[in-house]
């Protein structure tokens, strides 16, 4: 893997890719500066050699007009406070004072450049507009795992005009190194543990995962789809009627690649999808008409945690509960203790995908599990196999 580490950048214009597509509140204020943390040590690393930075990102859907609320000057003092750096700023990604700016920038500076998606030709992935980007600078860095999925012209595209100066940053570097664990060199038994609403988005993830992994776990809505298949009464659960068929072709895939399927034994179940509905725990067997199951019970998290303690190497994707109401957290919670445990005790752990992600912040499991992924589309595409095109523009 071609990394920053491999090069000294003294006297050199860096041109680094970055995903600053940062949550903001109503005021456009900055609520969540993690993807701007997560990429600090790769501008550190440029700027300590005696180079220069050019950041490069896009925020929000502007659908390629100009629109004041997706204009990185609103996200720009979070990036200084972050950094702890002036930096310079530019109304426009192209054009001549983007080429000025870039050209008077000195060593140890950092410009951010304008919202890249204030062109229609970076989503399009458009060659020209790639080239005026790449003139920018002396040497591509791409560091944005949260746009690697995409072929946009800063992500993908542009890499070609840097044949022999083009690296990953150390986010990339962290984010590939964490997924090849868990897919190609993880300690091994492997425990995969997906959840969320639905098998039909799992699908891909889980047949190109089956070789590589020893557990399976099955939690949250798009476990009812195989208690269902499974002959089950599931009463008014989630469930995709149409991928019955599927969910037992995949039980019979993971018998045949001797990889052990769990699923819940019991249920949270409510009678209306709200926090104040009545509750009670039964057998996900056996939920009535007018019930739904909206967490996993006591006897399945005694059983995922039986397997993670026993687990090396674990994957989490999905909540297993809808946690966001406090009355059905308790599964998902557990869960996140569970591997925490395993982690504290030397298991590796990654959690990715936007739900997972989101229950880790917030009920603070971040630093109690190994790595937490920036970018949900990309892992996942990353676990259904595909190779990226912001990681194949870089390895080509």
């Amino acid at each position: 893997m071609k990394t920053i580490n491999d090069f000294n950048f003294k006297d050199k214009k860096a041109l680094v890719r970055v995903d600053f597509n940062v949550p903001q509140d109503e005021n456009l204020k900055v609520t969540d500066n993690t993807r701007i943390q997560a990429v600090k040590p790769t501008i550190e690393k440029i700027l300590n050699d005696g180079g220069s930075v050019i950041l490069m990102t896009h925020l929000g859907r502007p659908k390629g007009k100009v629109a004041d609320e997706f204009s990185l000057k609103k996200i720009l003092p979070e990036i200084e406070e972050v950094l702890g750096k002036t930096v310079k700023f530019c109304n426009d990604c192209v054009g001549e004072d983007a080429k000025k700016m870039a050209a008077d920038l000195q060593p140890g500076e950092i410009l951010l450049l304008e919202n890249l998606r204030f062109h229609s030709e970076e989503e399009n992935g458009d060659t020209v507009f790639a080239k005026k980007l790449a003139d920018l600078g002396d040497v591509y860095v791409n560091d944005a795992f949260g746009t690697a999925h995409r072929e946009h012209a800063s992500t993908a595209v542009i890499a070609q005009y840097f044949p022999s100066t083009k690296y990953f940053g150390l986010l990339m570097a962290k984010e590939l190194e964490a997924i090849d664990k868990v897919l190609m060199s993880g300690e091994k038994p492997i425990t995969a543990i997906l959840g969320g609403s639905k098998v039909s988005s799992k699908i891909t993830i889980i047949e190109n995962m089956l070789p590589a992994i020893d557990n399976l776990i099955i939690g949250g809505g798009m476990a009812f789809t195989f208690i269902r298949a499974l002959g089950g009464e599931i009463g008014n659960s989630l469930v995709e009627v149409d991928k019955q068929t599927l969910a037992l072709e995949i039980l019979e895939k993971a018998k045949e690649q001797n990889v052990a399927v769990y699923l819940p034994v019991d249920s949270i179940i409510a009678d209306d999808f709200n926090n104040d509905a009545e509750i009670k725990e039964v057998d996900i067997y056996e939920i009535p008409q007018g019930w739904m199951g909206l967490d996993a019970g006591v006897r399945s998290r005694k059983l995922f945690h039986d397997v993670i303690m026993n687990s090396r190497t674990i994957l989490w994707n999905g909540p297993i509960g809808v946690f966001e109401m406090s009355h059905f957290s308790a599964g998902t919670v557990a869960l996140g203790d569970s591997i925490a445990k395993a982690t504290k005790l030397g298991a590796f752990s990654l959690v990715g995908g936007g739900d997972s992600v989101a229950f880790v912040k917030q009920f603070g499991y971040e630093d109690k599990v190994s790595y937490v992924s920036t970018g949900g589309g990309a892992m996942l595409e990353s676990l259904e196999g595909k190779e990226l095109p912001g990681v194949k523009a870089i390895n080509n």
